[in-house]
C-alpha cells in the first residue's frame, strides 16, 4: 500500500506548506512580535521542517533546521537552539557547494544559538566568524538579507 505522501498531489502540498510555513516563519523572525506572533513563528518553523521531511532534500531539510535552530535562539531556548545550530553548521561547512550567503547566515545563526545557550567562547568564535563571511557575501541583495538576522545576534 501506498503512503499518502507517495501522491503526487500529497506531495506537490506537503512543498507548498513547507514554504509558505518557512517564508512565515523567516519573516516574524526579522520583526518585531507579540506573544502570539512568537508562537506562530515556532509553530511556522516546525510546520516546514515537518513538510519538508516528508518531500525535501537533505538540504531543504538542513535548511529547515537553521530556521528552527534561529527561531529557538530568538525564543531563549538556549540547548535547543545550539543543539539544531551545531548540525546545520556541520553539515553546510562539511560541503563545498554552499553559497556565501549561506554560510554567512551558518555562522550568524551559530553565533546567535551560543549566546542564547550561554556558551560565550562559541558566540565570540562564531561571531567573528559571521562577521567575516558577510563581508565576503558577493551580491548586495543577499548581503542586505542575512544582515537582517545577524543584527539580531548580541555583539560579544
Amino acid at each position: 500500500m501506498t503512503q499518502p505522501s507517495d501522491h503526487p498531489e500529497a506531495q506537490a502540498w506537503h512543498k507548498q506548506f513547507a514554504m509558505q510555513s518557512n517564508n512565515r516563519a523567516w519573516a516574524l523572525s526579522v520583526q518585531p512580535r507579540s506573544a502570539g506572533e512568537d508562537r506562530e513563528m515556532l509553530d511556522a518553523a516546525h510546520a516546514s521542517s515537518y513538510h519538508w521531511a516528508q518531500v525535501g532534500t537533505e538540504l531543504n531539510r538542513m535548511r529547515a533546521t537553521m530556521l528552527l535552530a534561529e527561531v529557538h535562539a530568538l525564543l531563549g531556548h538556549g540547548p535547543t537552539a545550539l543543539t539544531l545550530a551545531t548540525q546545520m553548521r556541520d553539515y553546510f561547512l562539511a560541503r563545498s557547494d554552499t553559497p556565501d550567503w549561506e554560510l554567512a547566515f551558518t555562522h550568524a545563526i551559530h553565533a546567535h544559538c551560543a549566546h542564547a545557550a550561554g556558551d560565550m567562547a562559541e558566540h565570540r568564535n562564531s561571531y567573528r566568524q559571521a562577521v567575516a563571511a558577510l563581508a565576503a557575501v558577493g551580491d548586495e541583495q543577499d548581503r542586505k538579507i542575512v544582515a537582517e538576522t545577524f543584527n539580531q545576534v548580541p555583539a560579544p
